[in-house]
């Protein structure tokens, strides 16, 4: 397993992240465990997750998925500090009008319920999930500070932000002198390129901001499971993927991927995977799983290494303007 730096941070993070969202959704606890098993076992030092999953499940109230994890940390002969633990807070924990957001209540109330779920005194990467339009960027930065200086949280980031609101995030942290995002997950794959490459990526090449993004296999369309003339796999994501990626291009893409993969001895989601990490502003990618199969498979990705004509060629197929 290789492992590359978070941004400009001193943080060596593996370059594969085992992502979470399925634990208690898709994902019984005790097949979750066994996917962290034998993530560990393969290299794998960083776990994603955030409080709200799977709050969408019938009879969850959210924060399942930090619970599975914090048992599994206790039981788990891996040390806890080999572990780069990130979560997140933004989304709905509760019923009442402060049990989201980021405003300074509702952050140091949510990391409190993060921690004790997770069962360690400390998160490695805390992360804002989304942007919160209500609250002032200061005020969101200078909690994120004081979880610093408490020595609750180690290293912050963001998810989902538009670049403008990165940059301003950015120049609100230098001139007040709060902590900065040094990390941000934005949604990036070989058929969905254009939102991250636009804008975010010089930013964050720029300013030394780690990028780990997530859905690289575009919800399972990169796997190969999706084919022209096939009927549509058994998958609660399969209506999405067939509005989303459905078309010539994607198609054309997979083509591309099973291609390019077959001179590595490569599966297509291997081959996707590799395209992210060939990526210079890429840290991370971040994978999920549903079985230690589906793991041991995909994790492979980090091993393909292609050649820059090859990277070239599978761009070509998703060119944007």
């Amino acid at each position: 397993m290789e492992y590359r730096r978070l941004g400009r941070t001193g943080l060596k993070v593996s370059t594969i992240c085992l992502g979470t969202m399925q634990f208690g959704w898709s994902t019984d606890k005790i097949t979750a465990f066994a996917v962290m098993d034998e993530a560990a076992a393969q290299g794998v030092n960083f776990i994603d997750t955030a409080d709200v999953y799977s709050r969408w499940v019938e009879g969850n109230d959210g924060g399942v998925s930090e619970q599975i994890i914090g048992e599994w940390l206790q039981q788990s002969s891996v040390r806890r500090q080999d572990v780069i633990l990130a979560t997140k807070v933004r989304g709905q924990m509760g019923p009442g009008p402060n049990d989201q957001g980021l405003s300074r209540q509702h952050i140091l109330n949510a990391v409190d319920g993060s921690l004790r779920r997770l069962q360690t005194d400390y998160i490695d990467l805390y992360q804002t999930h989304f942007p919160d339009e209500e609250t002032p960027l200061d005020e969101t930065l200078s909690a994120l500070t004081d979880l610093v200086r408490a020595g609750k949280v180690r290293y912050v980031g963001c998810s989902n932000y538009p670049a403008w609101l990165l940059a301003k995030s950015l120049w609100v942290s230098d001139v007040k002198g709060l902590c900065r995002y040094d990390s941000l997950q934005p949604h990036y794959s070989l058929v969905h390129r254009a939102e991250f490459e636009r804008e975010l990526q010089p930013l964050c090449l720029d300013q030394g901001i780690g990028v780990i993004p997530y859905s690289p296999l575009a919800a399972g369309f990169l796997t190969g499971k999706y084919r022209r003339d096939t009927p549509l796999p058994e998958s609660v994501r399969a209506g999405g993927v067939q509005q989303r990626y459905m078309n010539e291009q994607g198609f054309t893409a997979v083509d591309k991927l099973e291609e390019i993969g077959g001179r590595h001895q490569a599966t297509i989601a291997q081959t996707a995977i590799a395209w992210v990490l060939a990526n210079t502003a890429v840290s991370s990618a971040i994978i999920g799983a549903n079985t230690v199969a589906q793991l041991t498979d995909t994790i492979q990705g980090a091993n393909v290494r292609l050649a820059p004509e090859e990277k070239a060629d599978l761009d070509a197929v998703t060119k944007w303007d």
